[in-house]
C-alpha cells in the first residue's frame, strides 16, 4: 500500500470517529480508496480477501434494509466492508488488510471507525454479497468528520478508554515472558513496536504480546476470557492482524524487511496466551 504521508504519522493521527457530515466522499478520494480496495486480495498469511464500499442508501430495499450500526454511527453515507475466505488465518489476514485500508482513508483525509460487533451483520453481508465460504469480521464508516467531535462521540471514546495504552513492560518481552523488552533495548524495532502499542483493538483490550527470541519477533494472543467471539468471528484475532500491519508497515518504510511464518518457539507461554505467528528478519548480505 502506498501512502502520501509517513505511516507512523498516519497511525498516530487516526482516531475512531462515530459522527459524520452529510457530504459524500470527494470523487478523487473515492477513486483512490476503491483502487486500494481492489489491490488487496491476499493477506500476509495467504487468505483470499476482498473489499468494497457500500452505500447506506442501499438499505431501503431487500435484505440490505438491515444495514445499520445499533446507533453507534451517525450520519455516515458510505461504509468500507469486506470478506475473507474461511480458513485458519482468516481473522488475522482480514484485520491486517482492513487496517491498511483505514490508514489509506486517513491518508485521504477521511474518518473511519472499526466496528467488529456493533453492526447489523446480515444487512452488511447481503449488501457485500458475502458467500457461504466467507466471513465478514468487521466494517467501518468512511467519510468526512464534523468540525468538532460531538459530546456523544467524546463520551463513547472516554468510556472505551481509547486514549489509554498498556506500557511496554506488559506487551513486549525478550527471550522469555519473564523479561520485559525496554524501548532502549529494541534497536531498529523500537518505532515498529511503539506503533503496535498504539494499535486500535476491540474494547481497547490490547491483546497482543510480542516476544523477541532468536532474532525473530513472535506474536502471541493474550485472551480476555469469555470475550471477543461474535457470529463466528474472533475479534481478538482480528486485533492481532491490526498489530501485524502496524509492525510490518513501519518496518518496510524503514527498509527493514522480513517474512511472516508460523513456527512457534519452544517454550511454555503464560496462561490464556497462545502463539499466532512470527516475523523473521531477512538475512543481511
Amino acid at each position: 500500500m502506498k501512502y502520501s504521508k509517513p505511516v507512523v504519522e498516519l497511525i498516530r493521527s487516526r482516531t475512531s470517529v462515530r459522527d459524520y457530515t452529510s457530504e459524500g466522499i470527494p470523487p478523487e478520494a473515492r477513486l483512490e480508496l476503491e483502487s486500494a480496495c481492489s489491490s488487496l486480495v491476499h493477506g500476509p498469511l495467504g487468505t483470499s480477501c476482498r473489499f468494497l464500499l457500500v452505500e447506506s442508501s442501499r438499505a431501503g430495499v431487500g435484505p440490505a434494509a438491515a444495514l445499520g450500526t445499533y446507533g453507534m454511527i451517525r450520519g455516515a453515507r458510505t461504509y468500507l466492508a469486506g470478506a475473507a475466505r474461511r480458513g485458519p488465518a482468516d481473522q488475522e489476514d482480514f484485520g491486517f488488510l482492513f487496517e491498511e485500508l483505514l490508514l489509506k482513508a486517513t491518508d485521504l483525509g477521511l474518518a473511519t471507525c472499526w466496528l467488529g460487533g456493533t453492526f447489523h451483520r446480515g444487512g452488511f453481508a447481503a449488501a457485500a454479497g458475502v458467500a457461504a465460504d466467507e466471513v465478514m469480521p468487521a466494517v467501518s464508516p468512511v467519510g468526512l468528520p464534523p468540525a468538532r467531535r460531538s459530546l456523544r462521540d467524546s463520551a463513547v471514546r472516554t468510556l472505551a478508554g481509547s486514549r489509554r495504552r498498556k506500557p511496554w513492560g506488559e506487551l513486549f518481552f525478550d527471550g522469555g515472558f519473564l523479561t520485559p523488552l525496554p524501548p532502549e533495548g529494541a534497536g531498529p524495532y523500537r518505532e515498529a513496536l511503539e506503533m503496535v502499542r498504539l494499535a486500535p483493538s476491540a474494547s481497547n483490550k490490547q491483546p497482543w504480546r510480542l516476544l523477541r527470541r532468536d532474532g525473530s519477533f513472535h506474536f502471541y494472543l493474550r485472551r480476555t476470557p469469555g470475550y471477543g467471539k461474535v457470529a463466528g468471528n474472533d475479534l481478538q484475532r482480528l486485533d492481532i492482524g491490526i498489530a501485524m500491519a502496524h509492525f510490518q508497515l513501519t518496518l518496510v518504510e524503514a527498509r527493514v524487511h522480513g517474512a511472516w511464518v508460523r513456527r512457534a518457539p519452544v517454550l511454555e507461554p503464560p496462561a490464556d496466551t497462545e502463539y499466532v505467528v512470527s516475523w523473521v528478519a531477512e538475512a543481511r548480505a
